[in-house]
C-alpha cells in the first residue's frame, strides 16, 4: 500500500485554494505565517478558539511565541462552543474591531473554525451583523486575512470556503460560501489531534465520509468529487477502527486528517445535499447534538433514498464500509443496511429517537428544511428530487434502526 512510502514526520505543503501545511510537527509552520502577515502589514490579530483545546493539544504555545516574536499583538475570544452561534460572532468581531485587529487565526475544529471566517467577513463589513450574514442578506466579496489552525479530523473547513453557525433566536443553521472566506493558511498537524475523545474522533470522521458522499452524488459531482470521495472513504474504514482503540496514535491520526482534508476539498467541488441539510435543523433544536452523530444518524435512510439514482457511483464509493454491492438500483435497501452495520461495528450506533426525538418532531424538522436560508440550495442539487415527502421519510427511516 502508498501508506508504506510516507513519512508521515516530512511537513509536506498541499495547495489547494488554500496552501496548507499538512503532516505531524506542521504546528511550528505558524512561525513562517506570522512573519508573512507581518510583512504584509498585519500588526494585530484577533485568535478565535474554544475555551481549553486550543491550549490543551499545545497549539497555543507555538501561536503565542510566533506572534510575540513577530512583534504582533492579539486579543483572544475564547468562547465559541460546538454549533457556534450569531451572537458568539458578533461578541467575537465587537473584540476584533475594538482592538483593531487586521486578520484573524482560528484555532479549533470547525466551530472556532468557521467563527473566524464569519469574523474576518465582518471586520470588513463593520455595519452588518452575524444574522445579517447568515441570513443571506447581503453577498460579502472580502474579508480579513485567515489563518486555520485545525484541532480535528473531519469538517474540512479548512481547506474551503464554507462555514456554518446557527440563529438560536430563529432555529436556523444556515451554510455560508464564499471565496473570499477560503483561508489564507491552514495547519493540519495530526499531532495535535492526539487528545480527542473516542467520540470526537468517531463524530468528526463520520463527517468526512458524508461530506464525499454527498459531494459524488450531487447533480453537480464531477470524477474529481467522485476520486476524492473513493479515496477518503477507504482510509477512514482503514484507520478509523485503529484511531478508536489508540487514540494517542500519530500515524493514524495523519491518514484520517488527509481523509478529512481530501473531504472537505471534495465538498468544495461536489457541494453537499440531504445529509448536511437534514441535519442542519436537528443541532439547531438540539444545539448540544454532536454534528457528525446527527449526520450518523441519517445516513442509512439517505443512501436508501439516493441509491437507485446513483447506484454505480455509491457501489464503488461505498465498498470499504459496504461490501459486495453490484451497482443497481435494487440494491438500495442492502446498502443502507450495510453502512448501518458499519457505523454501528465502529461505535456509532444511534439512532433519531436515542437523542430525544420522535415522529412527532418530523413536520418541524422538515419546514425547517425548507425554510432555513441555504439549504434549499442544498436540497435542489440532490439526486433525486427533495419533495417534503422525501426528506420527511428520510427522518422517519432515521429514527430507529432499519
Amino acid at each position: 500500500m502508498w501508506e508504506k512510502d510516507i513519512d508521515i514526520n516530512q511537513i509536506q505543503e498541499i495547495r489547494v485554494k488554500t496552501n496548507v501545511y499538512f503532516g505531524a510537527g506542521a504546528i511550528t509552520k505558524i512561525e513562517d505565517i506570522a512573519k508573512a502577515l507581518k510583512s504584509k502589514g498585519v500588526d494585530k490579530v484577533v485568535v478565535v478558539s474554544g475555551r481549553g483545546s486550543y491550549k490543551v493539544t499545545g497549539a497555543w504555545d507555538y501561536v503565542e511565541k510566533a506572534l510575540n516574536n513577530n512583534g504582533i499583538g492579539y486579543v483572544n475570544y475564547a468562547k465559541v462552543t460546538p454549533n457556534p452561534t450569531t451572537a458568539a460572532i458578533d461578541e467575537a468581531t465587537q473584540m476584533a474591531k475594538e482592538f483593531g485587529a487586521k486578520a484573524v487565526i482560528a484555532i479549533g475544529g470547525g466551530s472556532p473554525i468557521d467563527t473566524g471566517k464569519s469574523v474576518a467577513i465582518l471586520m470588513e463589513y463593520t455595519d452588518k451583523t452575524a444574522a445579517e450574514l447568515y441570513d443571506l442578506s447581503f453577498n460579502p466579496e472580502k474579508a480579513a486575512p485567515i489563518v486555520a489552525i485545525n484541532l480535528t479530523h473531519g469538517t474540512g473547513t479548512e481547506v474551503n470556503r464554507f462555514a456554518v453557525a446557527t440563529n438560536l433566536e430563529k432555529n436556523f443553521k444556515p451554510a455560508i460560501a464564499y471565496d473570499c472566506i477560503y483561508p489564507s493558511y491552514s495547519i493540519d498537524d495530526p499531532q495535535l489531534m492526539t487528545k480527542l475523545s473516542k467520540n470526537q474522533t468517531l463524530y468528526t470522521s463520520i463527517d468526512a465520509v458524508n461530506h464525499v458522499v454527498e459531494a459524488a452524488t450531487s447533480t453537480v459531482a464531477s470524477p474529481y468529487s467522485i476520486t476524492l470521495a473513493k479515496e477518503t472513504i477507504a482510509l477512514v474504514a482503514k484507520y478509523l477502527p485503529k484511531a478508536a482503540e489508540d487514540l494517542e496514535n500519530p500515524e493514524y491520526r495523519y491518514y484520517l486528517l488527509y481523509a478529512s482534508m481530501l473531504g472537505g476539498v471534495g465538498f468544495d467541488n461536489g457541494l453537499l445535499h440531504f445529509t448536511h441539510a437534514l441535519e442542519h435543523p436537528l443541532s439547531a433544536v438540539k444545539p448540544d447534538l454532536s454534528h457528525g452523530l446527527g449526520l450518523a444518524m441519517l445516513l442509512p435512510a439517505v443512501i436508501k433514498a439516493i441509491y437507485p439514482a446513483k447506484a454505480a457511483t455509491l457501489a464503488e464509493i461505498l465498498e470499504p464500509i459496504a461490501p459486495g454491492l453490484n451497482g443497481t438500483a435494487d440494491e438500495a435497501n442492502k446498502a443502507a443496511k450495510l453502512v448501518e452495520k458499519w457505523l454501528a461495528d465502529v461505535g456509532v450506533p444511534q439512532k433519531l429517537s436515542d437523542d430525544g426525538f420522535t415522529d412527532e418532531d418530523i413536520d418541524k424538522l422538515v419546514e425547517l428544511c425548507f425554510t432555513t436560508p441555504s439549504l434549499d440550495g442544498l436540497l435542489s442539487i440532490a439526486p433525486v428530487k427533495a419533495t417534503k415527502e422525501v426528506v420527511a421519510q428520510i427522518y422517519k427511516e432515521s429514527m430507529r434502526p432499519m
